[in-house]
């Protein structure tokens, strides 16, 4: 489930899946689209996004990564939130993996607490994200980060809890809505300049037909390494 609370102005979205560490499958993403929406309507000046329990987000849902369902909901709720004027603090509470590490990416502040760790590991299944997530993160090889990697390279902006969070939610909630709103469709553009590009979007496609991601899915359902030939 997915679970959403008022701290004044501050809302906390709050992903609940805590036995599937909460990974996301197509319907969590839908739900934490709406949710996200429900708040901003509500009259949210500032967002805390969070996992309960451990884990911030442990990834896509593996009963359901391969769908093509699932990668519209999962890239649809992460437009909505790069798309909101209203700011969004990822509280990364553990480890943000996959489709967590994404989630993260689309927050416009990232605060990690000790036990944060973040990685997109889709070359190691043969899978690919789109050029939104490998332009913000840089990715290329997969290498796994910590919380003091992250902090380290620019990738999480300060270290803290979600109380932590919260107060710097309760802050930038005080703060003009307009200004802010502005300020972060400015970055939005420069960080993120339109990519038109037809070829992309057909090596994207290419990859998720491959032998490569079958290959992938055999070698994780069968605890072994993957033998990838690229085709």
């Amino acid at each position: 489930m997915i679970r959403t609370e008022e701290r004044g102005r501050v809302a906390i979205v709050r992903i609940d899946r805590h036995e599937q560490r909460n990974a996301l499958d197509t319907e969590h993403c839908e739900l934490l689209r709406d949710a996200f929406g429900a708040v901003q309507a509500a009259g949210a000046r500032a967002v805390v996004v969070t996992g309960e329990g451990s884990s911030f987000c442990a990834g896509a849902d593996f009963g359901e990564v391969y769908g093509d369902g699932f990668r519209k909901a999962l890239y649809e709720m992460l437009r909505r939130f790069t798309a909101s004027p209203v700011p969004i603090i990822a509280a990364v509470n553990g480890p943000a993996i996959g489709a967590g590490t994404q989630l993260a990416l689309a927050a416009d502040l990232r605060m990690v607490a000790p036990g944060a760790a973040f990685a997109v590991p889709t070359a190691t299944l043969g899978l690919a994200v789109d050029p939104w997530t490998i332009r913000r993160l840089a990715l290329l090889a997969c290498e796994p980060l910590s919380a003091e990697e992250a902090l380290r390279c620019g990738l999480a902006d300060a270290a803290g809890d979600l109380d932590a969070a919260l107060d710097r939610a309760a802050r930038i909630a005080a703060l003009a809505p307009l200004t802010l709103a502005f300020s972060k469709q400015v970055l939005n553009r420069l960080q993120e300049p339109e990519i038109n590009d037809p070829g992309l979007d057909s090596l994207f496609e290419e990859v998720w037909r491959s032998a490569d991601v079958a290959e992938g899915q055999a070698a994780r359902r069968e605890r072994r390494p993957p033998r990838f030939e690229g085709r």
